[in-house]
């Protein structure tokens, strides 16, 4: 008898415990954080020769699953490294969020580069995931003329040649 009273106390213990990290977790905020670049070299991806914005602007934007009416938005500022952070204080697991490049600080580099200009993101808690904090993927403008020495850092990427 008392064994059987441990164990279910045991397992009582347990689901506290499970339940109160879920409390916890959940009222945190989740935390966006994503960079902006200069594609140096206008090749359509990061390299060694990109640098990344300072003072871009960037937008989250939440939008119903369903109706695809706006349900939630937010702005930043990338830092000295070209990195934003956007704190989100409610849950948007019945939404589609994507953070979207909106302006360059930089006049030489801001044409917005339409394949890297969007990152989907997921605004939830509830994704088994333990940190509050999402990455989304770089954002990038393009150099409005190509850096002298990028046809030489992209031979080093050599892509889709035979050897």
């Amino acid at each position: 008898m008392a064994n059987r009273f441990h164990a279910l106390v045991s397992i009582t213990l347990l689901l506290a415990f499970f339940i109160s990290i879920d409390i916890v977790l959940s009222a945190q905020n989740i935390v966006i954080q994503g960079r902006a670049y200069c594609d140096t070299c206008r090749a359509g991806f990061e390299t060694t020769a990109t640098t990344y914005v300072e003072g871009a602007k960037v937008k989250l934007v939440c939008t119903n699953f369903t109706s695809g009416e706006l349900t939630y938005t937010s702005e930043a500022t990338t830092d000295s490294t070209g990195t934003y952070q956007i704190s989100v204080e409610h849950d948007h697991q019945e939404e589609n969020c994507d953070i979207r490049l909106l302006k360059s600080s930089q006049s030489d580099c801001s044409e917005i580069n339409e394949g890297r200009n969007r990152a989907p993101i997921v605004v939830t808690h509830n994704v088994g995931i333990a940190s509050n904090v999402r990455y989304a993927n770089s954002l990038g403008f393009l150099k409005e003329k190509p850096l002298s020495n990028c046809g030489q850092i992209l031979m080093q990427y050599a892509l889709g040649t035979e050897d």
